[in-house]
């Protein structure tokens, strides 16, 4: 790895420069094991010698830089301090949001969740359940940083993700017949809950919960009984709690 793209791997640890390139890195084998099934392009790929399984002329020859690499220098560049095997820069991808017509089933919106964390486990969460579209609001944290990439497991290559104005966009959907469900403490039982055939679940923030504007819009709440003492959940539990029950009916 030269120095030019030493300087540009560091500066895509910052979302200012993600941004301005339109780029960011993925580190690890698995990650990239599941950037490599995807349609993600992929700029420039550096690796030792670890990562050769995933490795054939084919994938070389579509990458425009393909350079060996150490564990060291992976490590003093990337975010990941136990990555020996490899880190690729990849441009961001840019999807259409879905049309009402073509409206899956259901889909998630995330309204100011910050956690790089919690936001990657959610869209493992996403992966599973096969929910493809996530909707973020804007003060959301960025879907393609290194802890977030790193959190999803290869999440990040399969989830559709929107940065939208949210109040604005779930509207929108539901002028059109979309249900906008909201997670709150005074809503439904989620056990007793069936969703419209199409509908949107909405996930507040970790520490305010959804934002007022966005409560005026909600078709109807539901909530996660509670049976102990604990005060609240961690958002991306309470995700895949809501995600499992409602993927049963």
């Amino acid at each position: 790895m030269n120095k030019r793209w030493s300087k540009e791997v560091r500066a895509l640890l910052q979302k200012k420069k993600r941004k301005e390139t339109n780029r960011f890195i993925v580190e690890g084998y698995k990650n990239l094991e599941e950037l490599f099934r995807s349609d993600l392009k992929i700029h420039a790929l550096f690796y030792t010698e670890k990562l050769d399984p995933l490795l054939d002329e084919t994938l070389k020859s579509s990458i425009p830089v393909v350079e060996p690499t150490t564990p060291e220098l992976l490590k003093q560049n990337g975010n990941l301090q136990t990555n020996d095997t490899g880190l690729a820069v990849v441009e961001i991808p840019s999807y259409s949001l879905p049309s009402v017509q073509g409206f899956p089933n259901f889909c998630l919106a995330l309204d100011d969740v910050r956690d790089p964390g919690n936001l990657g486990t959610i869209l493992r969460v996403a992966d599973w359940y096969d929910i493809k579209h996530i909707f973020l609001s804007k003060q959301c944290t960025d879907t393609f940083s290194p802890k977030v990439v790193a959190s999803t497991m290869g999440a990040f290559s399969r989830i559709q993700t929107h940065i939208v104005d949210l109040p604005a966009t779930l509207q929108e959907y539901k002028n059109e017949g979309i249900q906008i469900i909201g997670a709150d403490m005074d809503g439904k039982d989620i056990h007793q809950f069936i969703p419209d055939q199409k509908s949107i679940m909405v996930m507040g923030s970790e520490s305010h919960g959804i934002s007022d504007d966005v409560h005026k819009i909600l078709s109807t709440k539901i909530t996660i009984p509670k049976y102990g003492e604990a005060e609240s959940l961690n958002v991306a539990i309470a995700t895949a709690i809501i995600c499992d029950n409602i993927k049963r009916v």
